[in-house]
């Protein structure tokens, strides 16, 4: 029986920032994916996985991010990336929630960074208070910044779930990105990747079993 869901936030709650990053390359003449294609190689100690689990500061994110992108050909500051990390939340997605805390737990699982921006997490005002409105309805809120662990170490899906107090097996988890998915359906987790929201959101009605629009 599912017992919660846990959710991603950016690319889930909000729109991905891949379509930021997306545009960001298309502007500056780079090639696309560019931004996506540093932070997957190495993924586990590169300078994207050491600023979400709170290993450098900013500047220090800022200088081995450019570092990284000059590896490959082209000058790119790691700043200009935490400023593309906003998205916007997706209505869809909140009505399921507020639909969901009536019946079930809710908890969020975010890889984000201590400068206060993640995926996700909006700079300007009116983003921030829509961020916050959503933020304060899930129970638990893990986030790696916080906990030093960023997905997909299977220690964060776990300390959701302990958090919780649930098994693996009685949580629904949602992600945009397969290779976050992948450890936590080796818990036992059921597992839905976004892609387009209102298919992940059909997903998700047959799991939990009712309406959520």
């Amino acid at each position: 029986m599912i017992k919660a869901v846990i959710w991603d936030f950016g690319g889930v709650i909000t729109s991905s920032p891949f379509e930021a990053f997306n545009v960001y390359e298309a502007e500056r003449g780079l090639p696309k994916d560019f931004i996506r294609s540093i932070n997957a190689t190495n993924p586990l100690d590169n300078a994207w996985a050491k600023f979400e689990s709170s290993r450098v500061s900013l500047d220090e994110f800022d200088k081995l991010f450019l570092a990284e992108a000059q590896e490959r050909g082209h000058d790119v500051p790691g700043k200009h990336i935490i400023a593309l990390l906003s998205g916007d939340v997706r209505p869809q997605m909140v009505e399921a929630l507020r639909r969901i805390k009536t019946r079930l737990k809710i908890g969020c699982i975010t890889n984000n960074v201590k400068a206060g921006e993640g995926a996700g997490m909006a700079r300007s005002v009116d983003k921030a208070a829509a961020v916050a409105e959503v933020m304060e309805m899930f129970e638990v809120v893990i986030e790696s910044s916080k906990v030093g662990v960023r997905k997909p170490d299977p220690a964060i899906y776990q300390m959701a779930c302990e958090a919780l107090a649930i098994e693996p097996s009685e949580a629904v988890y949602l992600d945009d990105l397969g290779i976050n998915l992948k450890p936590a359906r080796a818990l036992g987790m059921t597992t839905i990747k976004v892609i387009d929201p209102d298919d992940a959101l059909a997903e998700l009605e047959a799991a939990v079993g009712f309406s959520l629009s």
